[in-house]
Protein backbone atom coordinates (compact mmCIF):
# COMPACT_ATOMS: atom_id res chain seq x y z
CA UNK A 1 0.00 0.00 0.00
CA UNK A 2 1.11 3.38 -1.11
CA UNK A 3 1.30 6.53 1.76
CA UNK A 4 0.93 10.13 0.18
CA UNK A 5 3.08 13.01 1.18
CA UNK A 6 0.17 15.25 -0.19
CA UNK A 7 -4.06 14.86 -0.53
CA UNK A 8 -5.60 17.25 -2.57
CA UNK A 9 -9.26 17.59 -1.83
CA UNK A 10 -12.09 18.75 -3.58
CA UNK A 11 -14.30 20.53 -1.11
CA UNK A 12 -18.35 20.54 -2.29
CA UNK A 13 -19.71 16.67 -2.36
CA UNK A 14 -16.24 15.70 -0.65
CA UNK A 15 -16.24 18.12 2.45
CA UNK A 16 -19.69 19.01 2.31
CA UNK A 17 -22.66 19.04 0.19
CA UNK A 18 -23.88 22.66 0.34
CA UNK A 19 -24.68 23.71 4.11
CA UNK A 20 -25.14 20.22 5.11
CA UNK A 21 -22.89 18.56 7.12
CA UNK A 22 -20.46 15.00 5.57
CA UNK A 23 -20.32 13.28 8.69
CA UNK A 24 -17.05 11.28 7.70
CA UNK A 25 -15.20 14.39 6.52
CA UNK A 26 -13.96 15.92 9.85
CA UNK A 27 -12.60 12.66 10.83
CA UNK A 28 -10.71 11.84 7.50
CA UNK A 29 -8.94 14.73 7.93
CA UNK A 30 -7.89 13.92 11.44
CA UNK A 31 -6.65 10.87 10.34
CA UNK A 32 -4.41 12.50 7.62
CA UNK A 33 -3.09 14.98 10.87
CA UNK A 34 -2.57 12.42 12.85
CA UNK A 35 -0.21 10.44 10.46
CA UNK A 36 1.79 14.05 10.18
CA UNK A 37 0.73 14.05 6.14
CA UNK A 38 -0.38 17.16 4.29
CA UNK A 39 -3.41 18.06 2.19
CA UNK A 40 -4.87 21.32 0.71
CA UNK A 41 -8.32 21.65 -0.66
CA UNK A 42 -8.96 22.79 -4.08
CA UNK A 43 -12.21 24.26 -5.53
CA UNK A 44 -13.58 25.34 -9.01
CA UNK A 45 -15.70 28.54 -7.04
CA UNK A 46 -14.12 31.54 -7.94
CA UNK A 47 -16.74 33.59 -5.99
CA UNK A 48 -15.24 32.69 -2.27
CA UNK A 49 -12.32 34.27 -0.45
CA UNK A 50 -10.21 32.18 1.23
CA UNK A 51 -11.19 33.17 4.35
CA UNK A 52 -14.49 32.13 3.37
CA UNK A 53 -13.71 29.15 2.66
CA UNK A 54 -11.80 28.62 6.12
CA UNK A 55 -15.36 29.84 7.88
CA UNK A 56 -17.61 26.73 5.79
CA UNK A 57 -15.22 24.32 6.30
CA UNK A 58 -15.30 25.43 10.11
CA UNK A 59 -19.24 25.27 10.38
CA UNK A 60 -18.26 21.35 10.06
CA UNK A 61 -15.46 21.19 11.80
CA UNK A 62 -12.88 20.42 9.65
CA UNK A 63 -9.44 22.47 10.21
CA UNK A 64 -7.55 24.13 7.62
CA UNK A 65 -5.08 27.20 7.51
CA UNK A 66 -4.98 29.91 4.12
CA UNK A 67 -1.93 28.51 2.65
CA UNK A 68 -3.89 25.52 2.45
CA UNK A 69 -6.66 26.90 0.23
CA UNK A 70 -6.17 27.04 -3.75
CA UNK A 71 -9.32 28.19 -5.46
CA UNK A 72 -9.48 28.93 -9.22
CA UNK A 73 -8.90 32.59 -8.36
CA UNK A 74 -5.83 32.35 -6.83
CA UNK A 75 -4.51 29.97 -9.46
CA UNK A 76 -6.05 32.63 -12.08
CA UNK A 77 -3.80 35.21 -10.67
CA UNK A 78 -0.98 33.93 -9.88
CA UNK A 79 -1.09 32.06 -14.15
CA UNK A 80 -1.80 36.05 -15.06
CA UNK A 81 1.34 36.55 -12.63
CA UNK A 82 3.62 34.25 -14.63
CA UNK A 83 2.60 36.13 -17.84
CA UNK A 84 3.36 39.27 -16.86
CA UNK A 85 3.39 41.23 -13.53
CA UNK A 86 0.96 44.04 -12.57
CA UNK A 87 -1.47 43.61 -15.35
CA UNK A 88 -4.43 45.41 -16.30
CA UNK A 89 -7.17 42.91 -15.88
CA UNK A 90 -11.00 43.51 -17.53
CA UNK A 91 -12.74 40.72 -14.88
CA UNK A 92 -16.22 39.20 -15.07
CA UNK A 93 -16.35 37.81 -11.68
CA UNK A 94 -17.48 38.16 -7.61
CA UNK A 95 -14.99 38.96 -4.56
CA UNK A 96 -12.98 36.09 -4.21
CA UNK A 97 -11.60 36.71 -7.70
CA UNK A 98 -11.14 40.21 -7.49
CA UNK A 99 -9.38 39.80 -3.94
CA UNK A 100 -6.83 37.00 -5.65
CA UNK A 101 -6.08 39.62 -8.79
CA UNK A 102 -5.46 42.50 -6.39
CA UNK A 103 -3.35 40.28 -4.13
CA UNK A 104 -1.17 39.47 -6.95
CA UNK A 105 -0.78 43.23 -7.45
CA UNK A 106 -3.28 43.74 -10.56
CA UNK A 107 -5.20 46.19 -11.42
CA UNK A 108 -8.65 45.46 -11.98
CA UNK A 109 -11.41 46.98 -14.36
CA UNK A 110 -15.20 46.14 -15.03
CA UNK A 111 -17.90 47.53 -17.10
CA UNK A 112 -18.46 50.42 -14.86
CA UNK A 113 -14.55 51.65 -15.25
CA UNK A 114 -14.13 51.61 -18.69
CA UNK A 115 -10.48 51.30 -20.48
CA UNK A 116 -9.52 51.14 -23.85
CA UNK A 117 -8.85 47.37 -24.99
CA UNK A 118 -5.17 48.73 -25.47
CA UNK A 119 -4.68 49.19 -22.12
CA UNK A 120 -6.07 45.84 -21.03
CA UNK A 121 -3.67 42.82 -20.83
CA UNK A 122 -6.01 39.97 -19.95
CA UNK A 123 -9.71 39.33 -19.91
CA UNK A 124 -11.18 36.72 -17.05
CA UNK A 125 -14.51 35.75 -16.61
CA UNK A 126 -15.32 34.09 -13.11
CA UNK A 127 -18.81 33.46 -11.97
CA UNK A 128 -21.00 36.27 -11.38
CA UNK A 129 -24.09 36.09 -10.10
CA UNK A 130 -24.74 39.67 -10.84
CA UNK A 131 -23.99 39.51 -13.89
CA UNK A 132 -25.72 42.24 -17.04
CA UNK A 133 -25.30 42.58 -20.17
CA UNK A 134 -22.61 45.34 -20.16
CA UNK A 135 -20.65 43.25 -18.18
CA UNK A 136 -20.44 40.45 -20.56
CA UNK A 137 -20.35 43.05 -24.15
CA UNK A 138 -17.45 44.65 -22.26
CA UNK A 139 -15.78 41.23 -22.32
CA UNK A 140 -16.77 40.68 -25.81
CA UNK A 141 -15.30 43.96 -27.04
CA UNK A 142 -11.88 43.77 -25.49
CA UNK A 143 -11.68 40.23 -26.60
CA UNK A 144 -12.38 40.92 -30.22
CA UNK A 145 -9.53 43.25 -30.01
CA UNK A 146 -6.93 40.44 -29.64
CA UNK A 147 -6.83 40.74 -25.53
CA UNK A 148 -5.96 37.44 -24.33
CA UNK A 149 -9.39 35.20 -22.54
CA UNK A 150 -9.06 33.18 -19.23
CA UNK A 151 -11.84 31.62 -17.57
CA UNK A 152 -11.30 30.42 -14.59
CA UNK A 153 -13.79 26.67 -14.98
CA UNK A 154 -15.71 25.37 -17.48
CA UNK A 155 -18.22 23.95 -15.09
CA UNK A 156 -21.58 24.78 -16.74
CA UNK A 157 -24.03 24.14 -14.18
CA UNK A 158 -23.88 25.21 -10.61
CA UNK A 159 -25.30 22.35 -7.87
CA UNK A 160 -27.55 24.58 -5.39
CA UNK A 161 -29.96 23.66 -2.96
CA UNK A 162 -32.65 25.16 -5.56
CA UNK A 163 -31.16 22.62 -8.20
CA UNK A 164 -28.43 22.86 -10.91
CA UNK A 165 -28.20 26.80 -11.75
CA UNK A 166 -26.00 28.71 -14.42
CA UNK A 167 -22.17 28.26 -13.68
CA UNK A 168 -19.30 30.38 -14.80
CA UNK A 169 -19.19 27.89 -17.96
CA UNK A 170 -22.09 28.87 -19.00
CA UNK A 171 -21.13 33.03 -18.25
CA UNK A 172 -17.84 31.62 -20.46
CA UNK A 173 -20.14 30.58 -23.39
CA UNK A 174 -21.67 33.58 -23.69
CA UNK A 175 -18.32 35.28 -24.49
CA UNK A 176 -16.88 32.58 -26.84
CA UNK A 177 -19.65 32.45 -28.71
CA UNK A 178 -19.92 35.96 -29.43
CA UNK A 179 -16.24 36.33 -30.52
CA UNK A 180 -15.67 32.51 -31.66
CA UNK A 181 -12.24 32.89 -29.09
CA UNK A 182 -11.87 29.77 -26.84
CA UNK A 183 -10.63 30.69 -23.38
CA UNK A 184 -7.77 29.53 -21.26
CA UNK A 185 -9.35 27.67 -18.70
CA UNK A 186 -7.43 27.43 -15.47
CA UNK A 187 -9.84 25.43 -13.42
CA UNK A 188 -10.38 21.19 -13.63
CA UNK A 189 -10.48 19.57 -15.41
CA UNK A 190 -7.73 21.12 -16.42
CA UNK A 191 -4.42 19.84 -14.63
CA UNK A 192 -3.12 23.08 -14.51
CA UNK A 193 -3.98 23.69 -10.22
CA UNK A 194 -2.56 20.35 -9.72
CA UNK A 195 0.56 21.28 -11.20
CA UNK A 196 0.86 24.52 -9.73
CA UNK A 197 0.56 23.08 -6.13
CA UNK A 198 3.26 20.26 -6.82
CA UNK A 199 5.35 22.71 -8.06
CA UNK A 200 5.37 25.20 -5.32
CA UNK A 201 5.49 22.10 -2.74
CA UNK A 202 8.38 20.46 -4.72
CA UNK A 203 6.42 16.91 -4.96
CA UNK A 204 6.64 14.35 -7.37
CA UNK A 205 3.60 12.98 -9.07
CA UNK A 206 3.99 9.65 -7.47
CA UNK A 207 3.51 11.50 -3.81
CA UNK A 208 -0.08 13.47 -4.47
CA UNK A 209 -3.61 11.84 -4.81
CA UNK A 210 -6.44 13.64 -5.54
CA UNK A 211 -9.61 13.05 -3.94
CA UNK A 212 -13.31 13.98 -4.96
CA UNK A 213 -16.42 13.43 -6.21
CA UNK A 214 -17.18 14.16 -9.48
CA UNK A 215 -15.42 12.14 -11.84
CA UNK A 216 -15.26 15.01 -14.81
CA UNK A 217 -13.60 17.61 -12.85
CA UNK A 218 -11.72 16.22 -9.89
CA UNK A 219 -10.58 12.75 -11.27
CA UNK A 220 -10.27 14.00 -14.80
CA UNK A 221 -8.12 16.52 -12.90
CA UNK A 222 -5.85 14.10 -11.74
CA UNK A 223 -5.87 11.98 -14.56
CA UNK A 224 -4.59 14.63 -16.72
CA UNK A 225 -2.36 15.92 -14.35
CA UNK A 226 -0.80 12.42 -14.22
CA UNK A 227 -1.39 11.48 -10.48
CA UNK A 228 -3.41 9.15 -8.91
CA UNK A 229 -6.76 9.53 -8.05
CA UNK A 230 -9.51 8.58 -5.35
CA UNK A 231 -13.74 9.05 -6.07
CA UNK A 232 -16.14 9.24 -2.86
CA UNK A 233 -19.60 8.18 -3.84
CA UNK A 234 -21.13 11.64 -1.82
CA UNK A 235 -21.77 14.00 -4.36
CA UNK A 236 -22.12 14.32 -8.16
CA UNK A 237 -21.08 11.09 -9.80
CA UNK A 238 -22.49 7.57 -9.07
CA UNK A 239 -20.88 4.25 -9.43
CA UNK A 240 -22.76 3.04 -12.72
CA UNK A 241 -21.70 6.27 -14.62
CA UNK A 242 -17.64 5.89 -13.25
CA UNK A 243 -18.20 2.16 -14.35
CA UNK A 244 -18.85 3.10 -18.47
CA UNK A 245 -15.98 5.55 -18.14
CA UNK A 246 -12.53 4.30 -20.09
CA UNK A 247 -10.30 5.92 -17.45
CA UNK A 248 -11.16 4.92 -14.06
CA UNK A 249 -9.75 6.06 -10.82
CA UNK A 250 -7.21 4.88 -9.01
CA UNK A 251 -9.80 4.28 -5.70
CA UNK A 252 -13.63 4.01 -5.56
CA UNK A 253 -14.93 5.12 -2.05
CA UNK A 254 -18.54 4.94 -0.98
CA UNK A 255 -17.55 7.28 1.61
CA UNK A 256 -14.58 8.66 3.34
CA UNK A 257 -14.74 6.09 5.72
CA UNK A 258 -13.50 3.51 2.92
CA UNK A 259 -10.28 5.58 2.52
CA UNK A 260 -8.38 3.20 5.36
CA UNK A 261 -8.13 0.37 3.44
CA UNK A 262 -6.37 2.17 0.55
CA UNK A 263 -4.38 4.92 2.10
CA UNK A 264 -4.46 4.75 5.74
CA UNK A 265 -1.62 1.75 6.23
Amino acid sequence: MQKYKLYIIDLDGTMYRGTEAIEEAPYFINQIKELKQDYVFLTNNSTKTSEGVLEHLNLFGIQAEDHQIYSTSKATAQYISSQKKNANVYMIGEKGLKQALLAEGHQVFGAERGVEASAIDFVVTGLDRQITYEKLAGAVLHVRQGVPFISTNADKALPTERGLLPGNGSLTAVVQTATGVEPKYIGKPEPLMIEMILRERNLQKKEALMIGDNYETDILAGIRANINTAIVYTGFSKPEHVKEEPHKPTYEWNTLADAHKDIFV
